[in-house]
């Protein structure tokens, strides 16, 4: 291997290492996974309930078909019902994240506003002091 291939490789690998790509990378697989359920809670469980109070209206069916199925032709509509539940879909995400991030917030906040304890003092500076208080304590008193 030349050289200038070496260099990429070790360049690549010290990218690759690197705290922030990984935290990164971390966070995109973590990301999928809390949105395929959110998608689930949306899908599986919130719209079924919106959809009982509204009496038992699917939103995926609500559809505006311009050309109705015609023999081997399919049809074609515009799906609006689809497009309402990610709407719904997005805003569920978006209060949920919302609501994780002032939870970390609030955390941090409490983490900061502890007071720090106060600095030991070094040890040569007590045993200086003990000195200047037996000092005085042994001066004849004016």
């Amino acid at each position: 291997m030349s050289d200038k291939k070496k260099g990429f490789i070790a360049e690549f690998k010290e990218f690759i290492s690197r705290g922030n790509v990984v935290d990164m990378a971390v966070g995109v697989v973590v990301g999928t996974a809390f949105t395929s359920i959110v998608n689930s809670l949306v899908k599986d469980v919130i719209m079924p309930f919106v959809g009982w109070l509204i009496g038992g209206i699917d939103f995926a069916d609500f559809k505006l078909v311009l050309a109705p199925t015609a023999g081997e032709t399919p049809e074609v509509a515009i799906l609006y019902g689809t497009f309402l539940n990610q709407i719904i879909n997005f805003l569920i995400i978006s209060f949920v994240v919302f609501t994780m991030v002032k939870i970390l917030n609030r955390f941090r906040r409490k983490k900061e506003e502890a007071p720090a304890p106060a600095p030991q003092t070094p040890e040569d500076v007590v045993l200086l002091r003990e000195i200047r208080d037996l000092l005085k304590k042994d001066q004849p008193q004016e």
